[in-house]
This record gives C-alpha cells, sequence and structure tokens, in this order.
C-alpha cells in the first residue's frame, strides 16, 4: 500500500476504471510492437545494402538446393548403397554359387537328398512326408536363388551416381551447418529470410505503414490517456472523503488524507514523420500518492514517510473497508491494527473487520476483546516449554471458551468481567461461515 503503483491500482478499482486502464495498457503494447518493427527498418543506407545482400544470398541459396523434407535420410540410404555396391555385388554373386553354381552348390546337394528320399519312400510308404517337406525346401531355394539373382542385378556401380549422391549430401550438410539442425528447419529459415527480404525491399512502403500505425495510435493514447486522467481526478475527491470517513470512526477525528495526482503530458513539438510521442507508461499518465496527517496542524505528507505501523494498519483497514466490493484479494491479514487504540476505536475497528468478513476472508491477530468478539472464528495462541524445547499451538475456542478468553483478554476472570465478554459476544459475534 506504501508504493505509489499500488495506490494508482486502488484508486482505479474504486473508480471503476480497470478496463479504461487494461486498454490503455494495450495500445501501450502494440505501439511498442510498432516501434520494434520500425527499428528493424530504420538504418544506414550501407547496412541497409549489406543486409539486402545477405538476405537475397541466403534466399537464393536455399531455393537453388530445392530441399524436400525427408531427403536427406533417403539419400543416406542410397549413398551407403552405391559405395558398397562392389561388396554387395560379390556377396551376392559368392551366395548365387553356393546355391546353385558349383559343383557342392545346395542344388547339386539337393537334388542328392531327393534321390535318397525317393528311395527311402519305395522302401517305406510311410517316409512320404519326408519327400513333401523336400520339395518345400526346394521351392524355397529357387525363390531365394530368383531373389538373390533379381537383387544383383539392381546393384549399380556407377561411380558417376556416387559423386553425385556425395556432392548432394554435401551440400545438405553445408546448409545445416548455416541454416539449422535438420532439412525442415533450413526450409523454414528460408521463407523467414524471403519474407524478411520482402519488407526490406518494400522499406519505404512499410515505414509508411508503421509510421501510420503510429499516429493513430498516438491519437488514441492521448485521447484514451487524458479521459483516464480526467476519470482519476472525478475519483479523487471520492476516494478521499470515503477514507477520511472511515479513519473517523477508527479514532483519527482530526486527521486529514488526501490523494496526490501529478501527470505527464503525451507528445513533443517535433512533427516528422510522425509526433515524437515518449511511449508512456502503460498505467496512463498519472502518478499518484496517499497523503497523509493523522494530526491537526500538520501538513499532508506521504504515507510511507508520515505514518507509523498502527497508523499504516488503520489506513489499510480504511481502504479495505472503502474497496470492500471493488478488491479481488481474497484473504486479508491484519497484524496488531488494533495498536495504541481502545474503547470506541476498538469497537470501531472491530465491526469494519466484520463488515470485511462478508466479502473476504479476514484474519486479524489482537490483543483487544471487542476486536475479538467481532469475529465469527476465534482462535487462541500459546507457548509451552518442555524439555528445553518450545512449542506454539493453536486452537479453535467453542462458545463457553470464548467467555473465559474474552474476559480474560479484559483483565481477569471477575464476574464483571465476564459479564462484558457475554455482551459483547451477544452484540457482536456472527454466525460462523461455513
Amino acid at each position: 500500500m506504501l508504493h505509489p503503483a499500488q495506490q494508482l491500482a486502488i484508486l482505479d478499482a474504486f473508480g471503476g476504471l480497470n478496463s479504461a486502464r487494461d486498454n490503455f495498457a494495450s495500445l501501450v503494447r502494440h505501439r511498442a510492437a510498432l516501434e520494434t518493427e520500425k527499428a528493424s527498418l530504420i538504418v544506414d543506407e550501407k547496412t541497409y545494402a549489406q543486409q539486402l545482400d545477405l538476405l537475397r544470398h541466403q534466399v537464393s541459396e536455399i531455393a537453388a538446393a530445392g530441399l524436400c523434407p525427408g531427403e536427406e535420410a533417403e539419400l543416406e540410404r542410397e549413398h551407403r548403397l552405391a559405395s558398397n555396391a562392389a561388396r554387395l555385388l560379390e556377396l551376392s554373386q559368392s551366395a548365387l554359387r553356393l546355391l546353385s553354381e558349383d559343383d557342392s552348390s545346395l542344388a547339386v546337394q539337393a537334388g542328392a537328398l531327393g534321390r535318397a528320399l525317393q528311395e527311402l519312400k519305395r522302401l517305406d510308404p510311410d517316409a512320404v512326408c519326408l519327400l513333401s517337406l523336400h520339395e518345400q525346401a526346394l521351392s524355397f531355394l529357387r525363390d531365394l536363388q530368383s531373389d538373390l539373382s533379381h537383387y544383383a542385378d539392381k546393384l549399380d556401380s556407377d561411380p558417376a551416381r556416387l559423386q553425385s549422391l556425395e556432392e548432394r549430401l554435401n551440400l545438405i550438410q553445408s546448409l545445416r551447418r548455416k541454416y539449422g539442425a535438420t532439412v525442415a528447419d533450413i526450409v523454414e529459415f528460408g521463407e523467414q529470410a524471403r519474407q524478411k527480404l520482402q519488407s526490406l525491399e518494400q522499406r519505404d512502403a512499410e515505414l509508411e505503414r508503421i509510421n501510420s500505425g503510429l499516429r493513430k495510435t498516438d491519437a488514441e493514447l492521448k485521447r484514451g490517456g487524458e479521459e483516464l486522467s480526467a476519470q482519476r481526478r472525478k475519483t479523487v475527491p471520492k476516494l478521499s472523503q470515503a477514507v477520511a470517513k472511515q479513519l473517523a470512526d477508527l479514532g483519527f477525528k482530526q486527521s486529514h488524507f488526501e490523494v496526490a495526482v501529478a501527470s505527464t503530458s503525451f507528445g513533443a513539438e517535433t512533427p516528422a514523420p510522425h509526433p515524437a510521442f515518449r511511449t508512456p507508461h502503460s498505467t496512463g499518465f498519472d502518478r499518484i500518492e496517499f497523503q497523509f496527517a493523522p494530526n491537526p496542524g500538520e501538513p499532508t505528507r506521504p504515507l510511507r514517510v508520515v505514518a507509523s505501523s498502527g497508523e499504516i494498519a488503520r489506513v489499510m483497514l480504511a481502504l479495505k473497508t472503502v474497496l470492500a466490493a471493488q478488491d479481488d484479494i481474497p484473504v486479508l491479514v491484519f497484524d496488531e491494527v488494533d495498536a495504541n487504540v481502545g474503547g470506541e476505536t476498538a469497537n470501531a475497528v472491530g465491526d469494519k473487520m466484520r463488515r470485511l468478513g462478508e466479502h473476504r476472508q479476514v484474519v486479524c491477530i489482537t490483543h483487544l476483546a471487542p476486536v475479538a468478539a467481532c469475529a465469527s472464528a476465534h482462535y487462541v495462541v500459546t507457548k509451552e516449554t518442555k524439555l528445553l524445547r518450545t512449542s506454539t499451538n493453536i486452537r479453535l475456542l467453542e462458545s463457553k471458551e470464548r467467555v473465559t478468553e474474552l474476559a480474560r483478554m479484559l483483565g481477569g476472570q471477575t464476574a464483571a468481567a465476564r459479564k462484558h465478554a457475554e455482551a459483547l459476544l451477544k452484540e457482536d459475534v456472527a454466525e460462523p461461515i461455513p
């Protein structure tokens, strides 16, 4: 709450200005994007010519390569076959000789095996199944011989083809070192370079488009920022009066609270090619400061400078009470908010926190019975030491226990104190929130 940026957010929330503020921030981001785009186009002529030459070379080199995604894997497969063609042909021919061409080939041995099985069948007709298996084996051998022969015929040991494959792979490897880890990356780089080249070649038209966008955005920023500032200035006295009223209830009968506003102008006198505006902060043209004078006869000064911790806590309570409907913070913790107060002010502090509790979860650490009695749930915190170790415990009090604890906070377990505690609970305690 002591930071001006957060104070501005509080003012905007109170005035219902968050939508206008978000719209202004969106315009600021759009303007920054246009400025970044413009900066990439505004270079000196030498640099401009160098960029054009580089982009043209990159686009031309990648386009001339005619790359296709997945091409590299197929090229590597073909290169592996072509570079080993001689050895593959040697192995396939050796296999063919073992199948059918040598005197000791599998075909010759299969014939001898067949004749032996024929004789076996003649002597034992039940062995016909063995002869059937032999026929199947011969069929497999003939299929293997045929496929192997076709494989050998397709082997290409053309040195020119091998050289062509190597040159293509070397080209892709060279492009990968420059433009990307994969063929797809190289193609994407080329497309991006092409688009940037097109933008640079049409620099004048692109600059005019960007400048036109900047002029339009600047006009919208000026109009939107001034409207936001005007709405804030209308909201300031309403917030000041509302907080002052709450502070009076909290014991600051003669204090003074106000919101100081300082606004910066947007624009400059330089007209070309568009107004040389200084990009504003995303929250608008305004800077505010909560100012506070807790005692009469003193000038208001920034809250972060003048207020004590107890005073800051009560100012926060006043603000949160005013912002109960607009604030989006779900949990509020007040620690010693009742420091240096008592009597009627303590009752006011408790009442305001109870009202806050209707909209938010409120946690309060207090030593005042009138404040504690306003809560929908009362926890007591205790410390105990066992075996030289200290532990802290927290426990939810039942209804009867609350009377005892409030009486203790009031000064003791006398009949008058207990009667006072019961009266406070009867007047202030609300049903616990589920």
